[in-house]
């Protein structure tokens, strides 16, 4: 299952297993917060508002935990990659996956479509622009989110790998909290207080 970051009432109410009708009381009386869809009527329920709501009201919050984003780490350094996922798994909200080149990584982003690949621009086969413009050839891969890492630093560059399709890039060396804070971002999920 994908991990969603709004919910509709519907979807909602599958999750905390009460009526829709329920969650949509809930929601116009504001103890469940969300929003409305711009012109329209629709109601819609950021996760962490979700999460907040079954929190308080004793709802059993597994079935959200069990959509974990899923993160694939595409680097040819083994060790920057244990670090890496070793950052990912503490945060514990992340499915996390490694690919250590690039046909690797087309590979598996099409069979484990993750949330989001965290991708170093030099891998030994194909350069990481070229794995981002095949990510983005793929319509069914749309809402994959990329940050690109790399040592290299000229500015033509960093645009060239926005202009494939990279949403973000960080520059090494880099902290795996700084990564962890750009992906959040990116999948507009809440940053996890370090402490």
């Amino acid at each position: 299952m994908s991990t969603k970051t709004v919910f509709t009432t519907g979807e909602a109410a599958k999750i905390c297993k009460v009526s829709q009708q329920t969650i949509i009381r809930c929601f116009d009386n504001g103890t469940l917060k969300g929003f409305r869809v711009p012109g329209s009527r629709f109601r819609r329920i950021p996760r962490d508002q979700l999460f907040a709501f079954m929190r308080d009201n004793g709802i059993p919050t597994d079935a959200l935990e069990s959509s974990k984003r899923k993160v694939l780490i595409v680097d040819d350094d083994q060790e920057l990659v244990e670090l890496l996922v070793d950052g990912f798994e503490r945060d514990g909200r992340f499915e996390i996956r490694t690919a250590n080149n690039g046909f690797d990584a087309g590979m598996q982003v099409k069979e484990f479509r993750p949330d989001l690949v965290v991708l170093d621009v030099m891998l030994p086969d194909i350069n990481g622009k070229e794995v981002c413009q095949r990510v983005r050839s793929d319509e069914t891969l749309d809402a994959v989110k990329i940050i690109c890492i790399s040592g290299m630093v000229e500015q033509d560059k960093v645009s060239d790998l926005r202009a494939s399709g990279a949403n973000d890039f960080l520059q090494k060396p880099f902290t795996v909290d700084k990564l962890l804070e750009r992906a959040c971002d990116l999948l507009e999920i809440e940053r996890m207080v370090a402490g």
